[in-house]
């Protein structure tokens, strides 16, 4: 599912003649079936965006067209449910989205919501699970007193389980070691490469998004920065330092060996292949 913005503002209004102008025109398309990431400062707007995505709130002036959905100033979203349906939404902190007492009932909970078949909904819920790598033994547990990693993963997992076109995860990788962002990488890859979703990612932790995101938009005081494949948004290196936008370490680490070398690298998404060119270029 493609999402476009077309000349898109809004404004926090706190009063006359306090206002925050959180977005100022933009337009950008975040592409379907593909990996996209939104970065930027807090407060560059990142937030607000996600927000319209799910039609939490509506431009103050523009129009975004979420698939079939358009919306925009002062209309009643005609289809909320469906909107919602096909718009997950995975949360920075986990126990936001939680609101019941075992990981059954809250990876149920969706999937009830939306009406699906009771002979379904076993079965998605124990898919689900198994996805985020959890197994059944987890079903009666209170997802209130799990791990950390172990919220994230049932909060994933009760997304998936009603299956949306469009997955957004805000800053999923907070608080998790490097084992469990490994395995995040490799369920969104999964989620995009098997199952056609439409990935937006919402990170600070740009070393981690670098390895597997396709798109980036990089927002700084409401208004697009930088937009593209990633590869050729974080290239210009100068121009975002300038912008106080923080590069992938691998980025830097290629450009300054490029520099000393005289030699052209290449697109290279980690450290291990980036030895690995070293090696096959001595």
């Amino acid at each position: 599912m493609e999402i476009v913005f077309e000349n898109v503002s809004f404004s926090y209004l706190y009063g006359t003649p306090l206002q925050v102008d959180a977005l100022k025109d933009v337009s950008t398309t975040i592409k379907s079936k593909k990996i996209n990431a939104i970065i930027g400062p807090s407060g560059s707007g990142k937030s607000t965006m996600i927000e319209m995505i799910n039609g939490l709130i509506l431009p103050t002036k523009g129009i975004i067209h979420v698939g079939k959905h358009n919306l925009r100033k002062n209309i009643r979203i005609v289809n909320s449910n469906k909107l919602r349906f096909d718009i997950g939404v995975v949360f920075q902190n986990p126990e936001e989205q939680f609101f019941q007492k075992t990981v059954r009932k809250e990876i149920e909970f969706g999937m009830k919501y939306f009406k699906y078949k009771v002979d379904q909904i076993e079965k998605r819920t124990i898919d689900a699970l198994k996805m985020v790598g959890l197994d059944e033994s987890f079903l009666n547990r209170d997802p209130f007193k799990l791990s950390g990693g172990e919220k994230r993963r049932v909060a994933i997992a009760s997304v998936l389980a009603f299956n949306p076109e469009v997955i957004i995860f805000d800053e999923p990788t907070n608080g998790l070691d490097t084992t469990s962002k490994e395995m995040l990488i490799k369920l969104i890859k999964l989620l995009k490469n098997k199952y056609g979703k439409t990935i937006i990612v919402v990170s600070h932790d740009v070393d981690t998004l670098y390895k597997f995101v396709d798109n980036v938009i990089i927002l700084s005081n409401g208004k697009i920065l930088a937009e593209g494949n990633k590869y050729d948004v974080f290239r210009n290196i100068e121009y975002l330092t300038e912008h106080g936008v923080k590069v992938p370490q691998i980025v830097e680490f290629i450009h300054k060996m490029e520099l000393k070398t005289g030699k052209v690298v290449g697109n290279i998404d980690d450290v291990n292949d980036l030895i690995k060119e070293i090696y096959q270029n001595v």
